[in-house]
């Protein structure tokens, strides 16, 4: 089965669900630690009620998202590969997070959902990663927004 992610940056509402539509995700688990923002549609009350419209399944797994100091860590210009490393730290800790993740990607059609378009630089790579590491059923297919790409291996940051 694969698990599907996709970045909602550069994307309006309507061009993000007919992604998923196109790809045929019917579950979107967001892993974004606060599902606030500030484009238009992409909070989580609305977003999930655009999605149900949509036929898609919404659930939102906080502990899956990246905690606040990781977060302004990397925004202050802080290295990809100390962060990776201190995000895997984080989700080593949230198993029954990353069960209640593979639960439904074992099931259904998911995608994660993030901000970042690109998904080299988005936590969400991760938690896909973490998600394969315990389930290899699974297989990682980042969706963009015109082609997919299947999922390259992660480099090593221990």
């Amino acid at each position: 089965m694969n698990l599907y992610t996709l970045g909602y940056e550069g994307f309006t509402l309507e061009a993000f669900i007919n992604r998923l539509q196109a790809a045929g995700v019917t579950h979107i688990v967001d892993v974004r630690e606060l599902p606030l923002s500030r484009k238009k549609g992409f909070s989580k009350k609305a977003l999930s009620a655009a999605l149900n419209d949509a036929g898609i399944t919404y659930t939102h797994i906080k502990m899956l998202g990246c905690p606040k100091p990781l977060r302004d860590y990397l925004k202050q210009g802080g290295s990809w590969r100390t962060y990776a490393t201190a995000f895997s730290q984080h989700l080593a800790q949230q198993t029954q997070a990353l069960d209640d993740l593979i639960n439904i990607a074992c099931n259904e059609p998911v995608s994660l959902l993030c901000f970042e378009a690109d998904f080299k630089r988005c936590h969400r790579s991760l938690v896909a990663s973490a998600a394969v590491d315990n389930c290899q059923s699974l297989k990682i297919v980042h969706l963009t927004a015109k082609i997919m790409k299947a999922a390259p291996p992660l480099q090593q940051v221990a």
